[in-house]
Parts: structure tokens; sequence; C-alpha cells
């Protein structure tokens, strides 16, 4: 068992812009989900926008990003990251997400999602938040 944090920065409509531009400085692979890889397109304009996106090197770098979809807040600066814990053991996740979700606000419960056996967001009382979910395949940290 093992888990990573990596930083998770959220963007409006350039994510894949910033993965690609991050993989240029540091290498690695870049994986992409875009919202409508992910059936799950609110605003048809969004389809083509990363949902969840990611870039790694064998050297140990590790970035995450998204595309704040426009039904959500977004202002540049705020909340312009998560801070994300990936692991590969389904206890251990759960465990972090049951002490961690104690007194914060859930934003997307604990659950199965298109790219992870687990996924949740949560708020915590100090107002940072976080993402927790089981890594796989390629998308491992």
């Amino acid at each position: 068992m093992s888990v990573n944090t990596v930083a998770h920065i959220n963007l409006r409509g350039n994510a894949r812009q910033a993965l690609e531009f991050y993989q240029s400085v540091f290498g690695g692979n870049l994986v992409a989900v875009t919202y409508a890889d992910a059936h799950n397109v609110q605003n048809p304009d969004e389809a083509d926008q990363i949902m969840w996106g990611q870039v790694t090197s064998p050297e140990g770098f590790s970035i995450m990003a998204y595309d704040v979809p426009a039904s959500r807040p977004w202002s540049q600066g705020d909340q312009s990251f998560f801070v994300s814990v990936r692991g590969t053991d389904a206890d251990e996740i759960s465990g972090y997400w049951k002490k961690l979700s104690e007194g914060s606000t859930v934003l997307v419960d604990l659950g199965p999602a298109g790219w992870a056996p687990l996924y949740g967001m949560v708020t915590d009382p100090f107002g940072i938040t976080w993402v927790l979910d089981v890594a796989v395949g390629n998308h491992a940290a």
C-alpha cells in the first residue's frame, strides 16, 4: 500500500494546454479524460474540456488538472488547487475519507467514478478542498 499527495490545479477551459506545458517542461506521460469521454457533459460547449488530467514522470513529478465547468463558480486564484490523495488500497482511502470528512463539507460522496473505483471531494474546516481516490492502471501517480 502507498499513498501520494499531488497538486490538483483548477482552471477554466485551458487545462489541456496547462498539462501539455507541464509535460513539455518535466517530461513524462500525459493522461486526459474529457467530459465527453466520461459521459458527463453538462454543457455541450465543454464536452472536449478536461474533466480529469494528469502528467507524471519517471523522475517523480506529478500534477493533476481539470477544467471547472461553467455551472460551478470559478475565479482565477480562488480555489485554484485541490490537494489530491491517491492510493491503491480502497480500505486505506476509505479510512482517510472517514476521518477527513468528519466536520467537513462533503462536495462529492466517496464512491465509484468513471475513472476510479473510489472518488470523493471534501472541503475541510480550514477551507482546503481535498480529492481522495483509488488510482488504477496508467492513472496511478
